[in-house]
């Protein structure tokens, strides 16, 4: 396979892979990455939602019946058929993508897979942000500088993966639609327009593609040129455990206690199936339990809400940074000041990052953002941020998804306080806006209109913000003591205003009710479920309640062993659930004086590729 003369490079190549992949891969929780799903294509929830929601509706589990074993990623699925030119993986943020890709990259060196693969390519987009423009040698040649002869990959010579990960880091949006064509490996074009022309076949032909993205930025692939579409699949129940008995390996006590409370808490519990959240939530839950067994006053209640597990993580990453002697007052208040700084310039950072939809920053974005370079070493900013030297550049990014959306409510939280300009425009020329409240109503109509819903979780947190529990957590840290009471009722006020006044529920009008549990506003929620369970929903949906209930079908543990729509429904009602009805596993719909209209609707339901109904009365 291999001719005498590139031997050498192509043992230079995977020496050096192993030693790069090789570190710091554990082996040990990684086994759910040996087992990919098959899926057919993207869901449209997966096209249109924010990664937090998909999980939040299908209740962090899949509905594939395929699964397909790491070795076999790139063999053909029978003896009949081709091995896929085009293969796409899909997860959320934190799901484990760029672990697959070092596992497979590892595995493959190491000669234990794939072994008629001859050059496996690994590049991360975070990497082609660098390049305005590249051929397809140059491309090859300056990741892997080893690779003497690129041509002879180029030509199709030997069996080559080239590997493409973290789509929905790229700084540009792929577009096939006016793809300029260029069949010249050496001619240098703009790099959306070079991975275009990769993914088209017009260049590296003989190449195979693997793509590793979030699942709402690959729709930008067409479909019809997917070969092989897999997805990564999260925890299971005894994954969950092993990985938080590692996380607090010197306290395995901690660790059971851990995990009971994220069971206790459903929706809590369906968000840790992803790891990258999981790690979070466990360590704010974990610090949250060592805090209140060494305090012996009057203790906040255990962490529910997703603005309250942020605060505890965010004031762990604060604690840690300062010294430990009470004594040493004026160095506590320093690092305090230096700490407070800090989170303010991230936090600008990560809110106009997240207007952008991007997602990684490089030395010259952190310079114009004021944030000094110096103070990235801080343990602090190790939690929050991290960094990753690329061939002759630095890139940043923060640890998970939700930290940057998080950092991004508290400093627009902040800057709403004095802000006389709206903020969502960062030149700052825009009509005068004053008060916290405007400010306030812009962030929320803003995520309630933004179509791929990026800002849906930032207006969670943002409501989180004004929680009376949250003030008492960050109070003294990042928020004034006792604030929110200005601005809440007001704030409750205007959310429930959002909430529907016709039949007409979306995830914009859940995310909205998720909005008000998170400034804790329960009322509308609890006086539906109090009537789910005493089965007296007959006559009380109002399109409120309706929103209520649309947002309980996915939190409330009422509806967990069965959803009981008996006796309740019209058609209208119906119709306005279809959306969310359609994750409910076990449907209980009698005594509805349901008509052909209902049945026709049922229908559609039950084809509908998302549907998750496995039982239906």
């Amino acid at each position: 396979l291999i001719s005498l003369c590139t031997e050498p490079m192509v043992q230079k190549h995977l020496e050096s892979l192993q030693s790069y992949y090789g570190n710091g891969l554990e082996m040990g929780p990684l086994q759910r990455l040996t087992n990919l799903l098959l899926v057919e294509g993207l869901t449209d929830i997966q096209q249109k939602e924010h990664d937090i929601l998909q999980i939040e509706a299908t209740k962090g589990l899949r509905n594939a019946s395929k699964s397909i074993p790491l070795e076999k990623l790139f063999l053909p699925l029978s003896k009949v058929s081709i091995p896929p030119r085009i293969s796409v993986t899909v997860g959320v943020a934190g799901i484990g993508k760029s672990t697959l890709v070092k596992l497979f990259v590892y595995t493959w060196a190491k000669g234990e897979i794939n072994r008629d693969i001859i050059f496996v390519l690994p590049l991360t987009f975070r990497e082609l942000n660098a390049y305005e423009k590249l051929s397809a040698e140059r491309l090859i040649y300056s990741a892997f500088p080893h690779l003497t002869e690129p041509n002879y990959i180029s030509a199709g010579a030997a069996r080559t993966l080239l590997i493409l990960d973290g789509l929905d880091e790229f700084k540009t949006p792929l577009d096939f639609s006016s793809t300029i064509v260029c069949t010249d490996p050496k001619k240098e074009i703009q790099v959306d327009n070079l991975i275009t022309n990769i993914i088209r076949g017009n260049l590296l032909q003989g190449a195979s593609v693997w793509v590793t993205s979030r699942p709402t930025a690959a729709g930008q692939i067409p479909a019809g040129l997917v070969d092989r579409m897999t997805e990564i699949r999260g925890f299971g129940a005894a994954e969950m455990k092993d990985f938080l008995d590692q996380m607090f390996l010197d306290n395995r006590d901690l660790s059971g206690q851990v995990l009971h409370h994220i069971r206790a808490n459903k929706p809590l519990h369906a968000m840790c199936t992803v790891p990258g959240f999981c790690r979070i939530s466990a360590s704010s839950i974990g610090y949250y339990l060592k805090t209140s067994a060494d305090q012996s006053q009057e203790t906040t209640a255990v962490p529910r809400t997703l603005s309250e597990i942020y605060s505890y993580y965010f004031k762990m990453a604060l604690s840690s940074d300062w010294p430990e002697k009470p004594r040493e007052t004026l160095r506590i208040e320093q690092a305090m000041n230096n700490s407070k700084k800090l989170v303010g310039s991230l936090g600008r950072l990560a809110f106009y990052g997240l207007l952008k939809k991007k997602y990684v920053f490089y030395e010259q974005d952190m310079k114009a953002y004021g944030i000094d370079l110096s103070l990235l070493q801080s343990s602090l900013c190790s939690r929050l941020l991290l960094k990753e030297e690329v061939q002759s550049f630095t890139a940043y990014y923060f640890s998970h998804l939700t930290i940057q959306e998080f950092l991004a409510a508290l400093y627009y939280y902040t800057a709403a306080k004095r802000a006389i300009f709206d903020l969502f425009t960062e030149s700052g020329m825009s009509w005068p806006k004053l008060g916290f409240l405007n400010h306030f109503k812009s962030a929320v109509q803003r995520s309630l209109q933004a179509e791929d819903r990026h800002l849906d979780i930032f207006a969670r947190f943002l409501s989180g913000l004004l929680s009376p529990q949250v003030n008492k957590l960050l109070s003294g840290w990042l928020l004034v003591k006792d604030e929110h009471n200005s601005f809440r009722s007001q704030a409750i006020s205007f959310l429930q205003g959002c909430l529907n006044t016709n039949y007409v529920i979306s995830s914009r009008t859940v995310n909205t009710m998720h909005c008000l549990y998170e400034i804790q506003h329960t009322e509308i929620a609890k006086t539906v479920e109090d009537a789910m369970k005493n089965e007296s929903l007959a006559g009380m949906l109002t399109p409120v309640n309706c929103s209520a209930l649309a947002y309980l079908l996915q939190v409330s543990d009422v509806c967990m062993e069965e959803t009981n729509l008996s006796n309740c429904l019209t058609y209208n009602i119906c119709k306005s659930l279809l959306s969310q009805l359609l994750f409910c596993h076990n449907l209980r719909l009698d005594n509805n004086q349901f008509k052909d209209n209902v049945m026709e609707l049922l229908g559609s339901m039950l084809s509908v590729k998302d549907c998750q109904i496995q039982k239906l009365r």
